[in-house]
């Protein structure tokens, strides 16, 4: 196998986004499971509402920092490097079209190693376009739960009106309880894939996640229709 090329792929403004809404969902799931099962006893009333209440501005709080990262990674899809474009979510380009039975063949277990992509496989940006539509969703529903529960001079409150697009208030609190499931079991899956790409591939996802590096084989690059710059040390397209 040929050398290892030192490839910068995740941006400051990708790898900052991903641990923001990594770290806001931890929060968000953590404090809505307690606003719809409050699971700490508190004596008296007032102590119940005190704990309630800041549970509620900490997850109000989490939920602007998610709102905030879900809105600069997509501002990211049509500014950012290669890496991150939105044609590395959709596969509109012939060499990840390719690409994409192949990844399913290795996901269920036919083939030895996945096909060589630097960013996102095909497949698993097909799943995070998916992913990002539950974001959608799960912003919306928010919005209208808080929406419901402003004050009335609040502009938030307008956010209230979209309720019968989720066929009421308690459809929309189902719908958006739902969704911390689904996320929480994306979470897990996510790691776990990661990590086995990461073993297999042996070209530092973990880690590039924290570095912006992956060490990518050459024949690899070719593969996902890169072409291998090697006065430069560099890819491209």
């Amino acid at each position: 196998m040929s050398a290892l090329v030192r490839v910068y792929v995740w941006e400051v403004p990708v790898r900052v986004t991903h641990w923001l809404i990594v770290l806001s969902i931890a929060v968000l799931s953590v404090t809505g499971f307690y606003i719809g099962y409050p699971f700490v006893t508190v004596s008296g009333p007032a102590g119940r509402h005190f704990v309630m209440g800041w549970t509620k501005v900490i997850h109000m709080w989490a939920a602007w920092v998610f709102l905030g990262a879900v809105f600069v990674r997509i501002i990211w899809m049509f500014t950012g490097n290669k890496y991150a474009h939105w044609d590395k979510f959709i596969p509109v380009h012939r060499s990840r079209l390719r690409g994409c039975w192949p990844t399913i063949k290795f996901y269920l277990f036919a083939l030895r190693k996945p096909p060589g992509f630097v960013g996102h496989n095909p497949v698993a940006g097909a799943t995070y376009v998916l992913v990002f539509g539950l974001y959608f969703v799960a912003i919306a529903t928010g919005l209208v739960l808080r929406g419901a529960s402003a004050e009335v001079e609040s502009p938030l409150r307008w956010f209230a009106s979209w309720a019968p697009l989720f066929g009421g208030l308690q459809i929309a609190r189902w719908i958006h309880h739902a969704l911390l499931w689904l996320l929480v079991g994306f979470a897990v899956h996510h790691v776990y894939s990661s990590v086995l790409m990461s073993t297999i591939e042996a070209n530092g996802t973990i880690e590039s996640i924290f570095s912006g590096y992956k060490f990518v084989p050459p024949e690899d690059l070719q593969y996902s229709g890169y072409r291998f710059i090697d006065r430069k040390g560099q890819v491209d397209e």
